[in-house]
């Protein structure tokens, strides 16, 4: 176990943690645009860790980490998040957006089971930070 700030990690958690700081950095692009000043990480089933930073563009040309993240593991053929994890440029943890959360659902179902790791030592299932999903492939309940 490590402690980071008032969060107790896992070593696995501790790994992922390290693993999107050190990407972050602000990398500054042409004009008022910039990439870096978020990061992610990302575990796979696996156990392989991928990474991603934020490109900040003008009118929402630009992506998230986390979707950078997804693209990494999806060159690596792999689909199944377990956890995952963002930080802004003062490194405190953040929640995924909702196109991020979005993203890695439709990627493979099974990340609804994925750990989110969030601020103030919480973690969530990404199917608890999502909205209710009817899929076509599941009856709705009847109460």
């Amino acid at each position: 176990m490590t402690v980071a700030g008032n969060m107790i990690l896992t070593d696995e958690d501790a790994k992922l943690v390290a693993a999107a700081k050190s990407v972050l950095g602000r990398i500054k692009l042409r004009d008022d645009f910039d990439a870096g000043d978020v990061a992610a990480a990302i575990r796979t089933a696996s156990g392989n860790i991928y990474t991603g930073i934020c490109i900040d563009l003008s009118c929402g040309l630009g992506f998230c980490a986390e979707v950078a993240a997804v693209a990494d593991m999806l060159k690596h053929r792999e689909t199944q998040i377990v956890a995952v994890v963002a930080m802004d440029k003062h490194g405190v943890l953040r929640a995924p957006c909702g196109r991020c959360r979005e993203t890695m659902f439709q990627v493979d179902r099974r990340n609804q089971q994925c750990r989110v790791l969030l601020p103030g030592n919480r973690e969530a299932l990404l199917q608890d930070l999502l909205p209710e999903h009817w899929l076509e492939d599941e009856p709705p309940q009847t109460p």
